[in-house]
């Protein structure tokens, strides 16, 4: 299941003085991902960069955005619940197709920039191991 994307765009970066970094991206999702049929909720800052909360009634559904250390470029979006099925309300809820259909909103966002290049979805394994 696609949940991590990183991908690198100096464009996107924020300014030296802007920390948790991820804003400039987390601003694009706002903006953008109405498009793709989501509304948001709130952008809120996090100790580890900015989470994008999308209104969604089954369960808790966001964006979290940060830079990614590997590039002094780079970006990683990350997609919560990243687990193909989630516990809520004693009940096992299936979140492969809602979180498909937001990664697949999530890429156009991104490619849509024009500015981000490099694009590559993580695969399940590196996801585990963080």
């Amino acid at each position: 299941m696609r949940s991590h994307l990183e991908f690198r765009s100096g464009a996107l970066r924020d300014p030296p003085h802007v920390r948790p970094g991820g804003e400039t991206v987390a601003r694009l999702l706002t903006t953008a991902l109405p498009a793709h049929g989501y509304r948001i909720e709130r952008m809120v800052a996090e100790d580890w960069g900015w989470c994008v909360k999308i209104a969604q009634d089954c369960f808790p559904l966001w964006i979290g955005c940060g830079a990614y250390a590997e590039y002094p470029d780079g970006h990683l979006c990350f997609i919560t619940p990243s687990r193909p099925r989630i516990w809520r309300w004693l009940r096992r809820i299936d979140t492969r197709e809602t979180v498909e259909r937001l990664a697949d909103a999530l890429e156009a966002c991104v490619r849509q920039s024009g500015v981000a290049h490099h694009l590559r979805w993580w695969s399940d394994e590196e996801v585990r191991a963080g």
